[in-house]
């Protein structure tokens, strides 16, 4: 039987709040750490742990710990990537409302780690009630002693800086965060050189999801071969799936790394009366559509990635065969369209005509050669872009061309949405 662990406090009405995290055994793992290890030797235990950061690319966090020099003659910084643009996901802002001291402990391993003693959230401006939760936590958390000069009698010092976005996508993108914390517009860097050896201000920094902070202090706790032992080995540990969509019960679940998709499903309820499953977006929207006969896949990066999809944000969107694909795919592409930051003519100019071809398809306009004329657009997108933003547009809408072709040809053949 799984034993909730990110979520094991979600629904306790102080579960915010210092004490109870302390009397959960909050803040031991910085003793800890502060006490029986060197940074190199946490950075190891979570390399052994195999935790793959859960903000979307599924990196090995460990193996990126390692890259930041050792030595370097200007200060390390470690950022915390809270924006959670991506649609259908909801995972960070429940950590932050609900648990935001397991955010702040974990901020506080990993700077020791990586030899931080400032660290930056960057959390999207309309997470309020998050924002404010984080601030009484940093602010009860200083005051006990785990943050500031020192930290528990230690030579540590660490301080946490919030830092408000204003709800641009892009941010998501780690570089492009970076220029918005320095005031710039938010726009994706070429890489090299990466943040690892060039970040925050030209200094090595980390980024991390909030999900991948808050589970380092269990692993420090439980060790990593519990981690281990939790889902596939290539990509272990706790999961939270986020389930929305057209099932029973919407919301916040966790569940092992690897579960199946029909499994994850049937958490959630199930499909809603009278409807079948027609297709799952398995990791947000830039992740490729799921068909309903696909669903045995597991809900891991490597498992999703043999699929043809990924596991992203594992923002899971489940759609039933009451709803047009053809409406699915013009949204999700007019999202990316406008999220877009301008600075890659493939993205900025390719997503403007497949937004009008497909709005020109759904109002029954369409003609012969639309479609591939979309394959085509996608083509001129897909790798030749700063970030992936374009690449999950041009890879989402190949996925729906693919699996609901015949759904996009009845649109133009016919002249009407069949759905309506």
């Amino acid at each position: 039987m799984f034993e909730p662990v990110l979520l094991k406090n979600i629904d306790a009405p102080d579960g915010h709040l210092l004490s109870t995290y302390e009397a959960g055994g909050g803040y031991q793992a910085l003793a800890k750490v502060l006490r029986e290890h060197t940074p190199d030797e946490v950075v190891d235990l979570v390399k052994q742990s195999n935790l793959r950061g859960r903000g979307g690319a599924g990196f090995p966090t460990g193996m990126k710990w390692g890259f930041v020099p050792k030595r370097a003659d200007k200060p390390k910084y470690l950022c915390c990537n809270a924006d959670e643009g991506e649609p259908g996901t909801f995972k960070d802002r429940i950590i932050m409302e609900s648990a935001p001291h397991q955010l702040v402990e974990g901020l506080a391993v990993s700077a020791y780690a990586i030899g931080a003693e400032t660290a930056y959230v960057y959390v999207r401006g309309e997470y309020v009630k998050a924002i404010r939760r984080l601030e009484q936590a940093i602010a009860e958390a200083r005051e006990k002693g785990y943050l500031g000069a020192g930290v528990l009698g230690s030579d540590f010092n660490f301080t946490i800086h919030i830092h408000c976005g204003a709800g641009a996508y892009i941010c998501g993108e780690e570089t492009a965060m970076l220029e918005s914390l320095e005031g710039k517009r938010a726009q994706p860097r070429l890489k090299p050189p990466f943040p690892a050896v060039a970040g925050l201000y030209a200094s090595p920094t980390v980024i991390n999801n909030v999900e991948t902070l808050a589970c380092v202090p269990h692993i420090v706790m439980r060790g990593p071969h519990w981690f281990r032992a939790i889902g596939p080995d290539k990509s272990p540990g706790p999961k939270l799936y986020c389930v929305s969509g057209q099932v029973r019960k919407p919301g916040l679940y966790e569940l092992p790394m690897g579960i199946p998709l029909r499994e994850l499903v049937e958490h959630a309820g199930g499909p809603l009366p009278g409807r079948r499953i027609k297709a799952v977006i398995p990791g947000g929207v830039s992740a490729p559509v799921i068909a309903g006969d696909g669903l045995d896949v597991g809900m891991d990066f490597d498992s999703l990635a043999a699929a043809g999809s990924m596991l992203g944000s594992a923002g899971v969107i489940v759609i039933d065969d009451s709803t047009c694909m053809v409406k699915v795919a013009t949204r999700i592409i007019e999202f990316f369209h406008h999220e877009s930051c301008g600075k890659c003519t493939p993205c900025r100019e390719g997503l403007n005509w497949v937004v009008k071809v497909l709005r020109r398809i759904e109002s029954g306009e369409g003609a012969p050669g639309d479609l591939e004329q979309l394959e085509k657009l996608c083509k001129g997108i897909f790798g030749n872009t700063f970030c992936a933003l374009g690449d999950g547009a041009a890879m989402g809408l190949r996925a729906a061309l693919t699996h609901f072709r015949d759904e996009f040809v009845a649109h133009i053949e016919e002249r009407r949405c069949p759905f309506h």
